[in-house]
């Protein structure tokens, strides 16, 4: 049991292993047996501790940068145009939805339902 515990002690100090569990790229029991057979040589884990720290904060970085550069791309007057066009859309839908109730409401007024008679032979 003393390998077990060692082992969340172990697990508890590199928060960055639960990355991989959600990825589901690793298990638990993957890692344990890492542990179990290399213990906390730097050699066994350093692929799961060098991807984890480095590359995050080099991805976030990266993500940033290509997200401002993204952001000055774009042209605000291309931008105002798709709105106007969905505004003259949006208000077109809105007479013809309106029209046709209106037109609904008057045809209904104009042409009653006929009424059945019972004729007498």
């Amino acid at each position: 049991m003393a390998k077990k515990d060692d082992f969340k002690i172990f697990a508890s100090k590199h928060p960055e292993l639960v990355k991989y569990i959600k990825n589901k790229e690793m298990t638990w029991q993957n890692f344990y047996e890492i542990y179990d057979i290399y213990g906390e040589k730097e050699e066994a884990w350093s692929d799961y501790f060098k991807s984890s720290s480095t590359g995050t904060t080099a991805n976030n970085t990266g993500s940033l940068k290509s997200f401002t550069d993204k952001l000055k791309n774009i042209d605000m007057n291309s931008i105002q145009e798709h709105i106007n066009t969905a505004q003259k859309a949006l208000g077109i839908v809105q007479e013809l939805t309106s029209k046709g109730t209106a037109a609904t409401a008057a045809t209904e007024v104009i042409n009653p339902r006929p009424i059945n008679k019972i004729f007498e032979d």
